[in-house]
């Protein structure tokens, strides 16, 4: 089993900027990619960016150029810095870890931006 818990939600103006973390722990050998999904009010979950245990980065169209997903390996924690957000990014952030084929999630977290 994969423990996932994230951190750094919270309140924001538009314009401004928040840093998510999230934090694997338990049988975490064998992890192929770490990333962040959202859901905004009345809005499907959707991937926001992923990255492999390759190094390899994916993002949404909405966040290229404003959001960086990184990794540090020795504290198995992903981050998600996120830059000149905007109203439409508010939504509950989730992070989940993939290991094996099965994806581990976290509770997620509130990330509000006020215009």
């Amino acid at each position: 089993q994969v423990q996932v818990v994230e951190s750094g939600g919270g309140l924001v103006q538009a314009g401004g900027s928040l840093r998510l973390s999230c934090a694997a722990s338990g049988s975490i050998f064998s992890i192929n990619a770490m990333g962040w999904y959202r859901q905004g009010p009345g809005k499907q979950r959707e991937l926001v960016a992923t990255t492999t245990n390759v190094g390899n980065t994916n993002y949404a169209d909405s966040v290229k150029g404003r959001f960086t997903i990184s990794v540090d390996k020795a504290k198995n924690t992903v981050y998600l810095q996120m830059n000149s957000l905007k109203p439409e990014d508010t939504a509950v952030y989730y992070c989940y870890v993939r290991k094996l084929l099965r994806d581990y999630w976290g509770q997620g977290t509130q990330v509000t931006v006020s215009s």
